[in-house]
């Protein structure tokens, strides 16, 4: 699949209409997100059932302000519709890899579960 572009008017359809998005917030002048690109590019070939889409920080700033992203490449994933992950940096494939597979493999009624229990905390 290939990897989308999001900007302000496509990015809460495709959080929002996709079980599990994988965001690369980058900018083009930004050395680490260049050594990654290919390595997102190539784990969206390998991983065809998730979407893979990348936010340029430089064009779509209300959207880094909104992820408070302050440090460039910033991974994030959402699965159902919740943020399971958030960390900047740029990682080798294989850490790519084994990070993908642990968020495939995360129990997500768990996770929901305990979004409900602290929701009724509050």
């Amino acid at each position: 699949m290939a990897v989308l572009d999001l900007n302000e008017e496509n990015f809460e359809p495709t959080v929002m209409g996709n079980d599990f998005v994988v965001l690369d917030f980058w900018a083009p002048w930004c050395g680490p997100c260049r050594g990654f690109a290919p390595v997102f590019e190539a784990a969206s070939e390998k991983y065809p059932d998730i979407v893979f889409a990348k936010v340029n920080t430089e064009e779509q700033q209300g959207l880094a302000a909104q992820f408070q992203v302050r440090s460039i490449p910033t991974l994030v994933i959402f699965r159902e519709k919740v943020i399971i992950y958030a960390q900047p940096g740029a990682l080798p494939a294989g850490a790519f890899n084994d990070l993908i597979a642990r968020a495939q493999a995360l129990d997500m009624t768990q996770v929901h579960a305990e979004i409900a229990a602290e929701a009724s905390k509050g």
